[in-house]
């Protein structure tokens, strides 16, 4: 996926400016998608478990090596952020519903979940092992006190031609 696209998928779930967290953020293709669209003011945490990869990873301006599952444990992270972005890190995660809940908890009011995950409903082993389906999704986010969650953008994988999709949910 070129950066074009990236960015028309997370393009109506980025606001200008505030202070946004990566997770599962890697080399940081979309991290530079949400800088662009999130501009020069906005303050990106990129956290990621392989520290190789942060190290490629140019566009946020904090990198942290951890388990986003224990955002409550790495240290030097804000109280609080404005968004959240996660592309397809959810579906490695098998207690979503406590990811979910720490996310909102580090969320201020009318901060956003944005996501980015495959809409399927079938686990496929080594790569998408708890999936995320929009309706999963939407599910987990009002369980936990989300509100407004829609799906913004839809695409093609282009390594599985998979359907993707983009969605946010509001605090």
């Amino acid at each position: 996926m070129n950066h074009t696209e990236m960015m028309n998928l997370l393009r109506d779930g980025v606001m200008m400016g505030d202070i946004w967290a990566d997770l599962g953020a890697g080399q940081g293709n979309f991290t530079r998608a949400l800088r662009e669209l999130a501009g020069d003011k906005a303050i990106i945490y990129a956290i990621d478990q392989d520290a190789n990869a942060l190290r490629h990873n140019s566009a946020a301006d904090h990198v942290h090596v951890g388990d986003f599952t224990q955002m409550g444990r790495i240290p030097d992270l804000p109280d609080e952020f404005d968004g959240v972005l996660m592309t397809n890190a959810l579906h490695w995660t098998r207690n979503q519903h406590a990811v979910v809940q720490a996310i909102y908890n580090k969320l201020r009011d009318n901060g956003r979940l944005l996501i980015v995950e495959y809409a399927v409903s079938t686990p496929r082993p080594f790569m998408i092992p708890y999936p995320v389906p929009f309706s999963r999704f939407e599910a987990l986010a009002l369980e936990n006190g989300f509100s407004n969650v829609c799906q913004i953008a839809t695409r093609k994988s282009p390594r599985s031609n998979s359907a993707m999709y983009a969605a946010v949910a509001i605090k």
